[in-house]
């Protein structure tokens, strides 16, 4: 009997085996496949680049006289039938527009009494009274709004009215709102030689007219290259930012627990036009884009971890928009962290800062001590009017172990799919056009093995930008042994039309990593693209010069700049200030992400971002975040520290740090230390 059992599983292995070794022969048949795929897109791209290189130098003088020429010789007889045309049109309507009034027997004042700025439009039943139409820029008034018609606009023909507008040689071709200069390259049109009032378009590549700001005032004039914006004239703004304390309710009972999850207390400094604070929550009162970073400092004895999340609710119970695990430490000290997140928010709305526990094995009263923070919460908040954009996109990767790891998206939500979208695999953020961009990524994860501890996790964001990837951010994290953790970075930087973004983990070899992929908001990616019109960004990282060690009291921190130069944002070069300072120099809402990768020996290491304004030239602290002691095994560990606040002309904000008790051995100068800030338009 056991011998012919012995034989069955023989043969069903062997069966196994075959079936096996079938499976292995088709998917070498689809790797085949798809390699002769590739070799033909491949083959695709090079007779595609032979076609466009053809094409490119093709003559289009030709075309260009043809055109010229058309439109010379038929551009009266077009303007005759247009103005015919209109008038006809304008004395049919009217026609209409009477006799449904006598038809209907009924007045004008159907519509009641409509506003100067309005017109009664009989088209449509019942009639009702409309906003008059205003002229675009690039157009002309034909026929004022009247009490039963809407005004008429016409295209203006600058080609006809500035002959020479492109130059002797140059073809003029007339576009809606603007003008074409046939045959002149992007460079010298982006120059300035579209005039004045008018600005060059490179997603249309052409002149198009500034626009006029009629009913309000402008926040950002019309440049070369940039259109104008309006700011309305009833003081709206096109941002605003806001901070607060966070507070740890209360225990009435005297034991608290917080598995269940708690709403920390939320308390303003100041009131905010956009938002109140009701039951620990803050309440929207306008749409808009918001941007909320949380600094956070907590020594406690929960077991596995704690979870801190920002949570928005739109119903009873909302969702969490993202989320970072707190390790239990090996021993009794404060860690920090840092959480931000950006989301589409609408009238009553409400966001909480939400903290909970996985197990019952967490007491509120004995196992929690927060650190008092100076306003650990603060956000921005955009108005549509910026043509701003956010999205929002989890890791769609299942719970899985590997080394490195580059993560995966699917986009949960996001307000304009044009603007932004992801790359065909799905690994990396695509932009459609340039602008400026503040984003933030978390990842959960949970390691094993003692080089994780000793060599720490290592997050790199990267920016490609015509097929070459190019390090933007590198961020520390100090490693865990069995235990869940987070890692987190956070960023501003300026991005071009086609530009991607992308991540890595790099963790020790010999240490076992189990990466979260879920919708709780643990492994999050968000983002805000704004337009350059308004917002600026810049990077740098600490001095080599100069670098703080030794027993460090309230030391301020020497940067070096490693982006571009940008007019609103400045480091300071000369002075008493210069490379501690960095100064703006318009009115708006500034959005700053530092991180700092150490060794110290420090109890406690305190980070602080100071300002100083024209009002107050001693140096006030507008943000904090603390480091506790080192983990034990860890050779690096890391803090940061994100924050937003207003900023004028004249504003200056630098970065100190306090070592108590301890000193600070080594600070590194690049890769874990990074500093980036945004600017917008107020």
């Amino acid at each position: 009997m056991l011998k012919s059992q012995q034989q069955v599983i023989v043969d069903l292995q062997q069966k196994l085996a075959e079936q096996q070794h079938i499976l292995v022969s088709q998917q070498r048949e689809i790797l085949e496949q798809q390699r002769k795929m590739y070799d033909q897109m491949d083959l695709i791209k090079v007779q595609y680049g032979m076609l466009f290189d053809a094409v490119k130098q093709m003559s289009f003088q030709s075309l260009q006289e043809d055109i010229q020429n058309y439109f010379e010789s038929h551009l009266q007889g077009l303007q005759n039938q247009v103005r015919n045309h209109l008038q006809k049109s304008y004395s049919v309507h009217k026609v209409e527009v009477d006799a449904k009034v006598i038809n209907v027997g009924e007045s004008l004042l159907d519509c009641g009494l409509c506003e100067s700025d309005e017109f009664c439009n009989f088209q449509k039943t019942p009639s009702q009274c409309e906003k008059c139409t205003l002229c675009p820029a690039g157009f002309f008034q034909m026929a004022e709004c009247s009490a039963n018609s809407d005004r008429i606009c016409q295209d203006r023909d600058e080609c006809t009215e500035s002959p020479s507008i492109c130059g002797e040689r140059i073809k003029c071709l007339n576009t809606p709102g603007g003008f074409r200069c046939l045959g002149i390259a992007e460079k010298d049109v982006a120059l300035g030689l579209c005039g004045e009032e008018y600005f060059f378009n490179k997603e249309m590549q052409e002149c198009q007219a500034c626009l006029k700001c009629e009913d309000g005032m402008v926040a950002v004039p019309c440049s070369t290259v940039s259109d104008t914006v309006c700011s309305a004239a009833n003081g709206n703004k096109l941002s605003e930012s806001w901070a607060a304390n966070i507070i740890l309710p209360s225990v009435k009972s005297g034991i608290s627990q917080v598995y269940s999850g708690l709403n920390l207390k939320i308390k303003g400094k100041l009131p905010c036009e956009i938002l109140s604070i009701e039951d620990n929550s803050l309440v929207f009162r306008q749409h808009g884009l918001l941007w909320t970073d949380l600094n956070f400092a907590v020594k406690h004895n929960c077991r596995n971890f704690l979870q801190l999340s920002l949570k928005l609710n739109s119903s009873e119970e909302g969702y969490e928009l993202s989320g970072v695990r707190i390790e239990q430490p090996e021993g009794k000290y404060f860690q920090s962290t840092s959480l931000s997140s950006a989301a589409e928010v609408e009238p009553s709305q409400t966001l909480s800062v939400y903290l909970r526990s996985p197990n019952q094995f967490c007491n509120q009263s004995k196992d929690l001590n927060i650190y008092d923070l100076n306003t650990p919460l603060s956000l921005f908040w955009l108005s549509h009017d910026t043509g701003a954009v956010a999205l929002s996109a989890q890791m769609s990767t299942a719970i899985h172990y590997q080394t490195n790891y580059r993560p995966t998206f699917k986009i949960i939500s996001v307000s304009d799919p044009y603007m932004l979208s992801l790359s065909h695999d799905g690994r990396a953020i695509k932009f459609t056009e340039t602008g400026v961009v503040k984003f933030v990524f978390h990842q959960a994860l949970y390691s094993m093995g003692h080089t994780c501890v000793r060599e720490g996790f290592s997050l790199i964001s990267y920016i490609n930008r015509n097929g070459t990837n190019r390090e933007l951010m590198n961020v520390f994290k100090s490693g865990v042994n069995y235990r869940d953790t987070s890692i987190s970075a956070s960023g501003a930087t300026k991005v071009g039309a086609g530009d991607l973004i992308s991540f890595e983990i790099l963790s020790p070899a010999q240490c076992n990593v189990r990466y979260f992929g879920d919708s709780s908001g643990i492994s999050m990616f968000s983002l805000i693209w704004i337009p350059s019109a308004v917002s600026s960004a810049i990077s740098a990282t600490v001095s080599v010069t100069g670098l703080p060690t030794g027993a460090v009291r309230n030391k301020l921190l020497d940067f070096t700049q490693v982006s571009s130069n940008e007019k609103q944002i400045q480091l300071v070069s000369s002075g008493p200030l210069a490379q501690k300072y960095f100064m703006f120099t318009e009115k708006g809402v500034a959005s700053l992400a530092f991180n700092l990768k150490l060794i110290h020996s420090c109890n406690v290491l305190k980070m602080t971002l100071n300002q100083l304004t024209m009002d107050h030239m001693q140096p006030t602290a507008i943000a904090q975040q603390i480091g506790g002691q080192m983990p034990e095994g860890s050779i690096w560990t890391s803090v940061s520290l994100r924050a937003s606040f207003e900023v004028r002309n004249g504003t200056l904000i630098s970065v100190s740090l306090d070592c108590v008790r301890g000193r600070i051995n080594q600070i590194t100068h690049e890769h874990g230390t990074s500093i980036s800030i945004l600017w917008i338009s107020s």
